[in-house]
């Protein structure tokens, strides 16, 4: 009987299990908002790097080709095979670029939100064929930088699963800003989502993907939501994200003395 009684004093009550179980959950949360976090900066870092390090060999490599070319213009046979090295090496920085700036995009820091979705919406049509609409309404107020990066990112993962999943021939993305809220729609007309899905994606499950819990940690870390709704007519997501009145300044991307060219959106095509 000591014993039992000892463990029943032990054991502890259902009150404080529910408590344990919310201090868990909130330490999820904030353990996964910072390795979002460090994601982001992870992906400016290597976008800078690309185009610093990398784009810049590859354009001394067009230089030495050049002035190669200058110097063998008489051999016809080496050449052309210089030609060729040449456009394998215009083509090679053309994707650094573009991977570069899909990977963090430096009018996201420079100009805004709004002229980076526009760039990438552009972009989204050219590789997919689908035919990507935007409205960005007449606000181009600047957001804060945290809220700027997450809506980008859900910019970039919805339109990546219209394009995987949809088979919508089109998509509408819509942005504006509502009193103090900043609202990011995107809406197909494709297949739908399933309906058993779609329950699991309303309830937060683990199932519902990596991406879609991504968009979700990343709004709930500025308190805003995620909004699905579907049909056999097709999909709409909704962004909410409430902007505060104290804004910080949004940061630069470093990229030392060299310009940061955005790629031509011929050369995004090739990207996938």
């Amino acid at each position: 009987m000591w014993i039992l009684a000892r463990y029943s004093r032990s054991r502890p009550s259902r009150a404080q299990l529910e408590s344990l179980l919310v201090e868990r959950t909130i330490a999820l949360q904030r353990l996964s908002q910072r390795l979002l976090r460090l994601q982001d900066e992870e992906r400016r870092r290597i976008a800078r790097d690309l185009h610093d390090v990398t784009g810049q060999t590859l354009t001394a490599l067009k230089m030495a080709v050049a002035e190669l070319e200058r110097g063998l213009q008489n051999n016809s046979c080496m050449s052309s095979v210089l030609i060729e090295i040449d456009a394998l090496a215009e083509q090679a920085l053309q994707e650094i670029r573009t991977t570069s700036y899909l990977l963090h995009p430096p009018l996201l820091d420079e100009v805004g939100f709004s002229a980076a979705a526009e760039w990438y919406v552009e972009g989204f049509a050219k590789r997919s064929g689908i035919n990507a609409k935007l409205d960005l309404g007449r606000d181009s107020e600047r957001l804060p930088i945290a809220i700027e990066i997450a809506l980008f990112r859900v910019l970039q993962e919805s339109l990546t699963n219209v394009h995987r999943y949809s088979g919508s021939p089109v998509v509408n993305v819509r942005f504006q800003r509502e009193a103090e809220t900043a609202i990011l729609e995107i809406a197909d007309c494709g297949c739908g989502i399933p309906v058993e899905l779609l329950q699991r994606l309303a309830q937060g499950s683990a199932e519902s993907g990596v991406g879609l819990a991504g968009m979700r940690e990343r709004l709930r870390a500025l308190n805003g939501k995620l909004e699905i709704k579907s049909d056999r007519s097709g999909t709409s997501l909704r962004a909410m994200v409430p902007v505060f009145v104290e804004e910080q300044p949004a940061r630069t991307l470093d990229c030392g003395p060299a310009v940061f060219q955005v790629p031509s959106q011929s050369s995004v095509g090739r990207a996938s």
